[in-house]
Parts: structure tokens; C-alpha cells; sequence
């Protein structure tokens, strides 16, 4: 009798909408893996931290629409023994814990089981790569993305290694498990993708899409607080209107954002003398 587990089913969530009910739908119904639609794949200890924000708003009904869709894989069904153990002490000595290879191996092969060449395998980390919106825009290219949502000291290093894993970090902190950055990458990833925002110009005026941060918004009622909307935004001249959002964007980076302000410099074409 060996400790190896049975193959555990993954939870899929989003469907096709296919008739009317009066009885709300349900995002965590299992359902069949959707062709062709781009998919998220993730393997965590918490299952049911799934779909949570992603399964509201936009994202949520994109979902809804089959327009993507979301894989859970619980780690804890790979796991070792009687307990189903995902751990172990450190190699070495020191703090915490760190996830298995022989548990993370099994989970990662049934979730990229199928998977195309143009599929990254991401491990949410804080020694990653840090995300941007150029990320975003790649990733939203892809067929699809597997991500190891990390918990305790971090996983075995042999299996990133081995797997060739990306490492992707949602910024320079410590958080207690993988599964919000997560969800923060999946969401950045999935309103790039065609249908799921209402107006498909909203991508090219946000912040980052031109290596700066977004100008300032206004909208009713024309004051508040003694605060009137800038004349030149409710002048109806529309290339006044581009020219004074460019040079507040402009304005705010180089203020809050340095290094957005010295990477936008060296990209803009030399002036002539």
C-alpha cells in the first residue's frame, strides 16, 4: 500500500448562459472545460477563496459568458498519508514550513495536463518578477496560465526548477498566501481580453497604457464642495480636452512616479535643436 493519492477532481466555474431561470446561477456549478476559451488554472490549499472578487462585476459576468474560465485544484487532495500532508520543516533548520515537491509535483502535472506551449506556469512569490501592465498584456495573449498559490515559507525550490516555473510577484511585501495576488493577476489579465469590458477604448486611456499614470476623472454634478469640473473638460473642444488630460498625465507621473517618468523620457523621441 503506497501514500500515492488517486487523481483528484479539479472544480471548474463559468459556463455558456444557455436559458432563462428564475433561480440564480451558481459560478461554482462543475462544469465542462469550455474550447478555446482562455482559462486560469489554479492550485491552492483554499479552493473556495475561488472566484471570489473575480466572480463579481465584469470579470464575473465575462465568466458567466464562457468568455473565460477558472480551474481549482486543491493541494491538500495531493497530499501525503493518513493527514494528507503538504509540508515539511526546512531543509537546514529554520522557521516555518515549506510545501512538498512530491505534493506539488502530482498537483502541477494534472493542471497543466493538456496545456499548449504558449501556457505560462506562474508561482505567486515576493522574489518574482513584479506585475505591470505590459505582463498583462502579454499574459491576455496567451491560451491560458497554471498558478501556484504558495503558503507558509514557500514551496520546495526542486520544483520550480524542475517545471521551469515563472516566479511573479504582486509587489515588494509578504503576504500569507498566494491566492490574492492571484486573483489580482487573473483580473488584470482578463479585462484585456475582447468582450469582457464594455468599451474596448477604456484599455487605451487607463493608466500604464502609454507609460504613464491616467489623468485625473470628473464627472456630475459640475461642483462640489466649492470644487467646479476644469472649464477646459466641459468646453466640448475636444483637442483642448486631449492636450490638457496629456499634460496632467504627464504632470502626475513625473510628481508620483519617477521611474515611469524617466522610462517614458527615454522613449520619447529626441527633440530637434
Amino acid at each position: 500500500m503506497t501514500d500515492t493519492p488517486k487523481t483528484p477532481p479539479s472544480r471548474s466555474i463559468g459556463r455558456k448562459a444557455i436559458r432563462i431561470s428564475a433561480k440564480p446561477r451558481e459560478l461554482m456549478t462543475p462544469t465542462p472545460e469550455l474550447h478555446g476559451v482562455w482559462q486560469a488554472r489554479i492550485i491552492t490549499l483554499f479552493p473556495s477563496a475561488f472566484p471570489g472578487v473575480l466572480g463579481e462585476s465584469l470579470t464575473g459576468r465575462a465568466l458567466q459568458e464562457g468568455l473565460w474560465q477558472l480551474s481549482t485544484y486543491d493541494l491538500r487532495d495531493f497530499g501525503i498519508g493518513k493527514h494528507r500532508n503538504v509540508d515539511d520543516t526546512p531543509a537546514g533548520g529554520g522557521a516555518g514550513m515549506v510545501l512538498r515537491a512530491d505534493v506539488l509535483g502530482p498537483a502541477i502535472e494534472q493542471a497543466t495536463a493538456g496545456t499548449s506551449p504558449n501556457w505560462p506556469l506562474i508561482y505567486l512569490s515576493p522574489r518574482g518578477r513584479r506585475m505591470d501592465q505590459p505582463m498583462m498584456r502579454t499574459l491576455a495573449r496567451t491560451d491560458g496560465m497554471t498558478l501556484i498559490c504558495g503558503r507558509f515559507e514557500g514551496v520546495d525550490e526542486r520544483v520550480l526548477q524542475h517545471y521551469g516555473v515563472q516566479e511573479v510577484s504582486l509587489g515588494d511585501f509578504v503576504m500569507t498566501g498566494g491566492e490574492i495576488a492571484a486573483q489580482a493577476l487573473i483580473d488584470a489579465t482578463v479585462r484585456l481580453m475582447p468582450g469582457v469590458l464594455g468599451n474596448a477604448s477604456s484599455t487605451e486611456e487607463e493608466s500604464f497604457s502609454h507609460g504613464l499614470l491616467e489623468h485625473p476623472q470628473y464627472t456630475r454634478p459640475a461642483e462640489w464642495q466649492g470644487r467646479p469640473i476644469p472649464d477646459v473638460l466641459m468646453s466640448g473642444n475636444h483637442g483642448k480636452i486631449a492636450d490638457w488630460r496629456q499634460a496632467r498625465a504627464e504632470e502626475t507621473t513625473r510628481a508620483r512616479r519617477p521611474d515611469l517618468w524617466a522610462a517614458h523620457q527615454a522613449k520619447a523621441p529626441a527633440k530637434e535643436g
